[in-house]
């Protein structure tokens, strides 16, 4: 593996980047070693300088470690759209999150909720703020440590309502997946890819990067509840 293509990435984009990556090697494109760990603590390594060929994050985490001169420049590619599903412990009554009037009032009759701590997590305390609901609920809130599905934690039964990309829910168990949240409040994450500016193998990650946007790598891509950016 000495002349792996070494990566970095979020947790939500694990379980595709080790499919694409495996059917990258098959096809004969070299093999690609990446380590998927809680979105912030990525970027933060990135930015201590800890070296990585490729870099996998949300698209803004990308944008700020090019502006501050981790990534090669000119170099972010978008690879796949995520959008955030709604999960309760396998089991249990399932609230109706088919409107925004009914998601929030899910949310609000809910024991607890749980969120991610990265780009989605944000966007949905946006929401809460947005709908009135932030002081109601904040001590409800059981934020999902980095690296950690919110999932797990629904499965627990530490939160009766979990919220995270539909990629990080579909393969637990012990979770019921009720659905995406409906369009009007739909929630939706770019991740994409940069390369590193110290990589002496920016020209083999080009190549990666290029099959990750192929018909055939789409297909991977919807299998794990994305959209081909």
């Amino acid at each position: 593996m000495s002349n792996a293509i070494t990566g970095i990435s979020s947790m939500a984009t694990r379980a595709l980047l080790a499919e694409l990556c495996a059917a990258y090697a098959r096809a004969g494109g070299g093999e690609v070693a990446v380590e998927s760990v809680g979105g912030v603590d990525a970027a933060k390594r990135v930015q201590a300088g800890e070296a990585f060929d490729a870099v996998f994050l949300a698209a803004d985490a990308i944008d700020k470690l090019l502006a501050a001169g981790h990534l090669l420049p000119g170099s972010r590619v978008d690879l796949v759209q995520s959008g955030v599903a709604v999960a309760v412990r396998q089991g249990a009554p399932a609230p109706d999150i088919s409107s925004e009037a009914a998601v929030r009032d899910a949310v609000v009759a809910a024991r607890n909720v749980s969120y991610s701590t990265g780009p989605s997590g944000v966007q949905l305390a946006r929401l809460f703020e947005r709908w009135g609901i932030a002081d109601v609920i904040r001590d409800r809130i059981v934020q999902a440590p980095p690296g950690v599905p919110v999932g797990t934690l629904v499965a627990r039964g530490e939160a009766e309502l979990g919220f995270q990309q539909l990629s990080e829910l579909m393969h637990l168990s012990g979770i019921q997946v009720l659905g995406p949240l409906p369009p009007a409040i739909q929630i939706l994450t770019t991740f994409s890819a940069g390369i590193g500016v110290h990589s002496p193998r920016a020209d083999a990650v080009r190549a990666l990067l290029a099959y990750l946007r192929t018909p055939a790598a789409a297909a991977i891509v919807r299998r794990h509840g994305m959209e081909p950016a």
